[in-house]
């Protein structure tokens, strides 16, 4: 199994329509790819900002190409992340998933 590990943040205005939008459309996208498992959709908030990470669960590699195309580690987004994100890492990170509970 293998974990896909993005990082966002917006402005604390924006943190539950952020999360609302996430729950309706992105949830559902990933949930329809054929070999993924689960999600964890993390939030903290500060002073100034809503951080965002996601960790998602897949099958193996071949699997999130599927979702995300053959460049697996490049960040897949929404055109709505536009009016939400602050930053836009180009990269997650994928972890395998050696022990669970």
């Amino acid at each position: 199994m293998i974990a896909r590990i993005w990082k966002g943040k917006t402005r604390l205005e924006h943190a539950k329509t952020y999360e609302n939008f996430m729950n309706d459309r992105a949830v559902p996208d990933y949930s329809k790819t054929k070999g993924f498992i689960k999600l964890l959709f993390l939030k903290r908030m500060d002073e100034q900002f809503a951080h965002f990470e996601l960790i998602t669960f897949w099958e193996n590699l071949e699997v999130i190409k599927n979702f995300a195309g053959e460049d697996y580690e490049k960040a897949k987004y929404y055109p709505e992340d536009q009016n939400y994100l602050l930053e836009f890492p180009e990269k997650v990170i994928h972890f395998e998933v050696f022990q669970g509970f």
